[in-house]
């Protein structure tokens, strides 16, 4: 099985929903594309959905790593959601989940993006 990636859009976020396995070759090549393509277009908050990523390997987390550092340069940030299993799991030995943030599910990173509101003053 290869890579199958889902855009959809919650506010001022982007979500990529990626079902399969996210290993070098095509399917890392693909979520590169992906990503770059948003990140050109100007979206600055993007969320990478693990959920049903089957396997990760090197060069998927190279370029979660790559797309980070990208966006937080442009002043974004990437999160990921990621729950419990063996991707999970290879997130934590690689300590991937200390370098950019890691959910459980998608409010709790879509609730880490939200806009600031503005300030009041009691």
């Amino acid at each position: 099985m290869g890579l199958d990636i889902s855009i959809r859009e919650a506010g001022h976020v982007r979500i990529l929903d990626l079902q399969g396995r996210l290993i070098i070759g095509a399917e890392a090549d693909r979520l590169q594309t992906e990503l770059r393509r948003l990140i050109e277009n100007g979206y600055r908050q993007i969320v990478v959905n693990l959920s049903c990523v089957e396997q990760i390997d090197s060069t998927g987390i190279s370029t979660l790593v790559r797309n980070s550092t990208g966006l937080v340069r442009a002043g974004g940030s990437l999160k990921l959601v990621c729950p419990a299993g063996r991707v999970r799991d290879a997130l934590e030995v690689t300590r991937l989940v200390s370098a950019i943030p890691t959910f459980n599910d998608e409010p709790q990173a879509l609730a880490s993006l939200r806009p600031a509101g503005p300030l009041s003053f009691s």
